[in-house]
């Protein structure tokens, strides 16, 4: 094995470093940021691939294998640059790009920053933090509101934000990841079914339901173990919630971590959604003779179910990755 073929293939350690780096500091705010970049050069291909009429399907496959390929040669380039510097620089730098890359500890901070504005009786702050997590309507929402959307992103992203992440690290090291970021940043930036992106972000959009696809039912698998295991919770409702109800919620992969944790903290999410000033759903997921998230209590057992399951899936990667 190259030293170059070495620095981007998967490392037990770095993950390890990695995973307890974003769960600390969370994740950096600069303007090189890795996914910022990714975000301003698809903005570039984009207005480009318009400009020549290539702003269907045919485009939207375009834009992948632009971004793919550009993205991926600065990956190597750079890890080129450190492995002839020596081995730990490299090593080093590989920890580096793949804490940029996980983004559970930076969702656990902000959840509680919500938690921690409704605490001090200051709504107006709590519906911004909110506002940042989901895109609907914030003005409506009350204090159990504010802590559902809370639950209820920081479950779904438990999936997209650290386990998706994490299984393509193991199968095809810092590339895997990397493109993964790359699917998952198109999806959230060009995936809308809406008349200017619905042709145009459907690659997007169909690449980033079949990479997440094994991990979110992975990652229901892990709470609900997780659940048998930890006192106060509920194994059982966690795996009958997350097999009945993951299909309620929009798109193939999300429901199974949302419905899983409502049954898992015996608790319900979602309820009443605005958009544009009108009501949109009343939907609720969880068992139905259990109450609402509306305690600072249910938020604690939330990010505690969450850290652990994240805990958990890493700690399966890692001792994959020494096995092999």
């Amino acid at each position: 094995m190259s030293r170059l073929t070495e620095a981007l293939s998967p490392d037990a350690t770095a993950l390890a470093a990695a995973f307890i780096i974003d769960l600390i500091v969370g994740d950096p705010v600069y303007r090189a940021h890795p996914i910022r970049l990714i975000g301003r050069s698809l903005r570039f291909f984009e207005a480009r691939l318009r400009a020549s009429s290539l702003d269907g399907y045919a485009g939207g496959i375009a834009l992948f294998l632009l971004l793919g390929f550009v993205w991926l040669l600065v990956l190597v380039g750079l890890m080129a640059a450190v492995v002839a510097v020596s081995h730990t620089v490299a090593w080093l730098a590989h920890v580096m790009v793949l804490y940029t890359m996980l983004a559970l500890g930076d969702l656990m901070h902000h959840v509680w920053r919500i938690e921690s504005a409704v605490r001090s009786g200051d709504l107006a702050r709590a519906r911004t933090a909110v506002s940042a997590l989901v895109g609907r309507d914030t003005d409506h929402m009350d204090d159990g509101a504010c802590r559902r959307a809370a639950v209820e992103s920081l479950s779904e992203n438990l999936t997209d934000g650290l386990v998706s992440p994490v299984f393509w690290y193991v199968l095809l090291g810092l590339p895997g990841i990397l493109l993964f970021k790359v699917v998952s940043t198109m999806d959230s930036m060009v995936g809308y079914k809406t008349p200017h992106y619905l042709r145009f972000g459907w690659c997007g959009a169909r690449l980033d339901d079949a990479m997440n696809y094994l991990p979110a039912r992975f990652t229901w698998l892990v709470i609900v173990a997780i659940a048998f295991v930890l006192p106060g919770f509920s194994g059982r409702k966690a795996w009958r919630v997350g097999l009945e109800q993951h299909s309620v919620l929009l798109g193939p992969n999300s429901g199974w971590s949302e419905a899983a944790t409502a049954g898992a903290i015996q608790r319900r999410i979602v309820g009443p959604i605005w958009l544009g000033g009108r009501l949109v759903t009343n939907l609720w997921v969880g068992d139905a003779d259990d109450p609402p998230v509306s305690t600072g209590a249910d938020i604690q057992r939330a990010i505690f179910l969450v850290g652990a399951s994240g805990l958990t899936s890493v700690a399966l990667a890692t001792a994959a990755l020494i096995i092999t």
